[in-house]
């Protein structure tokens, strides 16, 4: 399956005011809000949109919205692109709903990853990420057997760590390192 909005193999995974501003200016195409709330979804999505971008909210981290169905439909009623979620049932929900998906894994050893590959063909999620996104190793294993794009995700600080990850079958990187996103990868 490609998911064909992604463009830029890069995302920005934000967490500050500053790195905001700075992924709004950037060539990344999503937005990932690690920490949204009730009060700031509506005009960051609006932001996030008037710059041509995909915005994504985090909804294990959002401050006063529901981790349910109702909390999903009032998301989507923001004008949210998507959701990234560790819960295979949220990311169920959010599909009935036409959100696009991103299921995020911690992959630190093999029961990780068995258990993580059980979750994928239930939740059946649009995007995965793998964390952290420096295991080019697991990345590999995972294109092999999923049918899907994959996002290598966390700790990634330096250009060459976003290469190994996009050469073991990464589709796109997110990074919090705002010098990372609009560096030439190839």
């Amino acid at each position: 399956m490609k998911v064909d909005f992604i463009k830029a193999p890069i995302s920005a995974a934000i967490r500050t005011d500053k790195d905001f501003s700075a992924a709004l200016r950037s060539q990344v195409d999503m937005v990932f809000l690690l920490h949204a709330s009730i009060n700031t979804v509506r005009p960051c999505v609006k932001e996030i949109h008037s710059a041509g971008k995909k915005a994504f909210i985090h909804v294990d981290f959002a401050e006063g919205i529901g981790k349910d169905r109702a909390g999903l439909e009032f998301l989507k009623k923001q004008g949210v692109d998507g959701i990234l979620t560790t819960r295979t049932g949220i990311v169920k929900m959010a599909k009935d709903l036409g959100l696009i998906t991103v299921q995020r894994f911690f992959v630190v050893d093999s029961h990780s990853v068995g258990t993580s590959l059980d979750s994928i063909k239930i939740s059946n999620p649009d995007l995965i990420e793998i964390m952290p996104g420096v295991v080019t190793k697991k990345i590999r294993a995972f294109s092999k057997v999923v049918d899907m794009p994959i996002i290598a995700g966390g700790i990634v600080e330096t250009i060459d760590e976003v290469r190994a990850a996009l050469e073991a079958g990464a589709t796109v990187v997110s990074t919090g390192e705002v010098d990372l996103w609009d560096q030439k990868v190839y």
